[in-house]
């Protein structure tokens, strides 16, 4: 009975129109507990039942998962430091009042970037882009406070490709999603996959529901492969990147990173005085009472969501992971049920394992 609780919380939502369908999974350093579907991986213009294996839009997601570990791997080469200023990479932003960034600041979002703006009505594609946000100007002092961008890490996705000499999606599939076989991870699904996508909202813009294709504006003017959004996965896949971390790096005999590297990455680096906890593009937990995390896992939990209706979270301490994909958007981008169902769901994963 206790068994299904956690798709009995999941299901109630779907059955009271909070959410169209929902994928879970849940589990240790060793593996998954229990995996699940509820619901509905489209209602219009049809309906389709949620599987195991739909395939979501991560949004945001794809700035931890993607973007901070493809940054990370390049700091282990040697490649890249964190202290590196911004214009080395990215020349446009030399005499602006970008000048002096750094990586780390981007990693943290305390760069003073604005946190989101409609470049794709004025740019269509990475070059115009990264001359739109040179231009934009900051909002606030560079390293004085925690503001979400996704603009930050749209240059960091830039950077990444220019100091790799290769597209971050390419780099990302044969160091990271390829040897850790998260066989169904990438940006821009193929025609096969993206028959397994769950649907996201209609776009206005675009003219169509949007369904395998990201529904972020900014990255689809990328080209689908930026560093802030774009990122498709699955439950299972997403699962094996999260024992990954718990296990310090290395998953099955496969190492990606080093226990150092996950130790900078998931440790706070924000301090005192921020509204928010930092790690390196990681969202650490802290010791604060409102967390899309629940009131159970520890301090050292680190996570994050994206705006889709994604969310994974990992507890180091109390060897936890657990991820939860909605599609809320679906409904609207102005449904909102699901910021209330994250930290119940958590809670429920909690108590069940510990």
């Amino acid at each position: 009975m206790k068994e299904s609780s956690i798709r009995r919380l999941l299901a109630g939502s779907v059955d009271r129109g909070e959410i169209p369908g929902a994928v879970f999974a849940y589990g240790t350093d060793r593996g998954v507990v229990e995996k699940g579907a509820v619901g509905f991986r489209m209602i219009r213009p049809e309906k389709k039942p949620m599987e195991v294996d739909t395939l979501f839009d991560l949004a945001s997601v794809t700035k931890c998962v993607a973007t901070t570990s493809a940054v990370m791997i390049l700091v282990e080469e040697g490649q890249l430091r964190l202290d590196d200023e911004v214009e080395r990479f990215i020349p446009e932003f030399c005499g602006t009042d970008k000048e002096g960034i750094t990586i780390r600041e981007l990693l943290t979002h305390t760069s003073g970037m604005a946190a989101w703006t409609d470049l794709y009505m004025h740019a269509s594609s990475p070059k115009e882009i990264i001359k739109a946000i040179s231009k934009f100007p900051l909002e606030y002092k560079t390293g004085t406070a925690v503001i979400y961008s996704c603009l930050g890490f749209i240059v960091l996705g830039l950077a990444v490709e220019k100091v790799a000499g290769e597209p971050m999606d390419r780099f990302l599939a044969e160091r990271v999603f390829g040897p850790l076989g998260m066989k169904d991870t990438c940006f821009n699904p193929p025609p096969d996959l993206r028959e397994r996508a769950a649907a996201t909202e209609y776009c206005k813009w675009r003219g169509r529901i949007l369904i395998g294709e990201v529904h972020d504006e900014n990255a689809w003017a990328m080209g689908g492969v930026s560093g802030n959004a774009g990122l498709f996965s699955i439950v299972e896949d997403l699962s094996r990147f999260a024992r990954m971390l718990l296990n310090k790096g290395t998953l099955e005999g496969v190492s990606v990173f080093s226990p150092r590297t996950v130790e900078a990455m998931t440790c706070d680096r924000t301090g005192a005085g921020f509204d928010e906890k930092r790690g390196l593009g990681w969202l650490i937990r802290g010791t604060g009472v409102k967390s899309s995390s629940g009131d159970l896992m520890s301090p050292k939990a680190f996570g994050h969501t994206g705006f889709t209706g994604t969310s994974i979270w990992i507890d180091p301490e109390l060897d936890i992971f657990a991820i939860l994909l909605t599609n809320r958007v679906h409904f609207g981008r102005d449904n909102n049920a699901h910021i209330r169902l994250r930290p119940r769901f958590h809670n429920a994963v909690v108590s069940m394992l510990c």
